[in-house]
């Protein structure tokens, strides 16, 4: 059994580039440092006074099994990052898996059918979610949300 990795940065650095990449899409967003457990960045809309709750989960490795682990479900949208930053879990080298990385935007709704664990931590499979390549970097759904009035 490989030990755990301390990805403590990474996961820092993945909701750093979830942030950036709804700031780039003209969704204003702010991140959330302390005393937020559900979630990690607020995006706002000033004009219609939504707002929404946005919770970052993220793998280290290029090779995950293509889970991520979900305590909390008290928020609008998940993004899920692949960070892509090597392999773990198989021979290949380091320099062979490094790609940039890949990003999901998924409702909560959806991940509360399809969550699995019963009480406490759950996780959450891509293969899991219908048509998961939908959800690639569909930062439009949180634009949309934050529209609805």
């Amino acid at each position: 059994m490989q030990r755990r990795l301390n990805t403590s940065l990474q996961s820092q650095g993945a909701e750093f580039l979830a942030l950036g990449n709804l700031l780039v899409q003209g969704i204003q967003a702010h991140k959330a440092y302390v005393n937020h457990p559900n979630f990690d960045i607020l995006a706002v809309n000033a004009e219609t006074g939504r707002n929404c709750r946005i919770s970052v989960k993220s793998r280290y490795a290029s090779d995950f099994d293509g889970g991520f682990p979900i305590k909390s479900l008290e928020c609008e949208f998940f993004v899920l990052v692949a960070l892509n930053q090597g392999n773990r879990y198989s021979r290949k080298s380091q320099a062979e898996a490094a790609r940039p990385p890949d990003y999901w935007v998924v409702p909560v709704a959806l991940l509360k059918a399809i969550r699995r664990g019963k009480a406490g931590w759950h996780k959450v499979y891509l293969r899991d979610i219908e048509d998961v390549d939908a959800y690639r970097e569909q930062w439009s759904l949180i634009a949309e949300y934050l529209e609805a009035v």
